[in-house]
């Protein structure tokens, strides 16, 4: 249920569709995950896959096969044992610096939301290969976000509701930073400065699970 609703936060948000990204949350020692082609729209908790942390890799029950990219979300998911929910998109903006090839640098303090002073960008594999996860998860290495080159974006989170929220800020940083590239060179923060940043957000009750809790509101 907690899937089908980020799928329809997604959607309303204008971050993309099932055509374009996929969605998976964990759970004790399994891996929910969208099934392939599914439509946002008609999706059901029975529809979901169930894929194993540990044992046979890419063994998986329930009534449709995940998605072509499920070796993204586990292989993520295996290394990351602090993350639990991850969001794959296309949404506009940041999808079009993935299409660039263009890593977001710390030119907004917005980039402290996910956890490191860039957003890498990952090196280009064909979708659905191995060798696109193992370069997804290298990007991403300890943060909590990272472009696709040619491709997407992806987001991810302790909980599936904070990996949604960090989507709609990245997409909003995405826009800022290529709006910011059109008027000539951003200034960049140093690494420090962004440690800084988080921790104030934090103090000031402005990060990501703040914008949580204004998003329910």
């Amino acid at each position: 249920e907690s899937i089908i609703a980020s799928a329809a936060t997604i959607v309303a948000a204008g971050l993309g569709g099932p055509l374009g990204g996929d969605i998976s949350a964990r759970l004790d020692d399994s891996l929910l995950i969208t099934p392939s082609g599914a439509n946002y729209a008609t999706l059901r908790p029975a529809m979901i896959a169930r894929m194993p942390l540990i044992g046979e890799y890419g063994a998986w029950k329930g009534p449709l096969k995940p998605t072509g990219e499920w070796r993204i979300h586990l292989d993520i998911a295996r290394a990351r044992p602090d993350i639990g929910g991850i969001v794959r998109f296309q949404s506009p903006y940041a999808t079009a610096l993935a299409m660039a090839r263009k890593p977001i640098p710390a030119a907004h303090s917005m980039i402290a939301l996910f956890g490191a002073p860039i957003v890498r960008c990952a090196k280009y594999a064909p979708a659905g290969t191995k060798e696109l996860a193992a370069l997804t998860l290298e990007a991403l290495d300890q943060s909590h976000a990272v472009l696709l080159s040619n491709y997407c974006a992806l987001t991810t989170g302790p909980t599936l509701e904070v990996a949604v929220v960090r989507a709609r800020e990245l997409e909003t940083l995405a826009r800022l930073y290529a709006i910011a590239l059109s008027l000539g060179r951003p200034a960049i923060l140093s690494d420090e400065e962004v440690g800084r940043i988080g921790e104030r957000l934090k103090s000031n009750g402005a990060d990501v699970r703040a914008r949580i809790a204004a998003l329910v509101e």
